[in-house]
């Protein structure tokens, strides 16, 4: 019971940095100043008159469509897009054999995963919004939301190479153990496509001689590329804030509950 209890609270603390995480995000939505493209430029243009350029830098919000001449395409779905993520991982079934109390051997059988590929690309895009102004956007180190494209499971045993659509890679030998039986192959694909609309919560800055917006500068403003919309990221972020405090505070009074038990009994 008491080891329970440390559980618990353990999951407690966990969290408590997920609420954090979470009104860390809600702040930031907030507090990003809304903005559009023209103003921006217009805006670094006259601080560069004054005081040169590369010194201007701003945390705004700015929404618009995905523009790329050069996309990338993803590896599984062969998409055009300017994010992807994918993942190929080996679903197995494992024999474990071990002895009871009262020296009889016994053999438990469960289903496990293990990642046999994976890959994660990104490239700079043009923002374009409705008035057909355009900005740079440098997506790295930004919170992406994707869309999915591939989940799919393909039955079969272990093999050197893995194959879907016109994708494919070797993997090397996966060999099955005694105790080990491959059931399949899980594919997982999940990109941020073209022309599609945004909104995007960063710094916008010309430190690089243009006007770019890019991953914030301060450790307390998130970096966000979202398919939703800004009241809807910080309603979002608000509710798992909260259904985390409750989780944690349940957590952390039953865990302390059961430690006291343990200790009196």
């Amino acid at each position: 019971m008491e080891i329970l209890g440390f559980i618990l609270l353990i999951v407690s603390g966990i969290l408590f940095f997920v609420k954090k995480q979470q009104d860390t995000k809600a702040l930031s939505v907030k507090s990003a100043r809304p903005a559009n493209i023209a103003d921006l430029k217009r805006l670094a243009g006259e601080i560069a008159d004054e005081i040169g350029g590369g010194n201007w830098r701003d945390y705004v919000k700015v929404n618009g469509t995905i523009v790329c001449d050069r996309p990338l395409t993803s590896d599984l779905k062969q998409q055009d897009c300017v994010y992807y993520r994918m993942s190929v991982k080996r679903r197995y079934e494992a024999t474990a054999t071990r002895k009871d109390n009262d020296g009889k051997t016994q053999q438990t059988t469960s289903q496990r995963t293990q990642t046999v590929a994976s890959n994660q690309q990104s490239i700079p895009f043009v923002l374009r919004d409705r008035q057909g102004d355009e900005i740079e956007v440098n997506p790295a180190g930004a919170d992406i939301e994707t869309i999915k494209v591939v989940n799919e499971f393909q039955p079969g045993g272990d093999r050197t190479e893995i194959c879907f659509g016109g994708f494919s890679q070797p993997i090397g030998v996966v060999s099955a153990r005694a105790n080990s039986k491959t059931l399949g192959y899980e594919y997982k694909e999940s990109i941020l496509p073209l022309d599609r609309q945004v909104w995007v919560i960063g710094t916008v800055s010309d430190v690089t001689g243009e006007v770019v917006l890019q991953r914030p500068f301060k450790s307390d403003e998130r970096y966000i590329i979202s398919l939703k919309s800004d009241e809807e990221l910080a309603a979002n972020a608000d509710q798992g804030a909260k259904t985390a405090f409750y989780g944690m505070v349940g957590c952390a009074v039953l865990g302390l509950l059961l430690i006291l038990i343990g200790v009196i009994s």
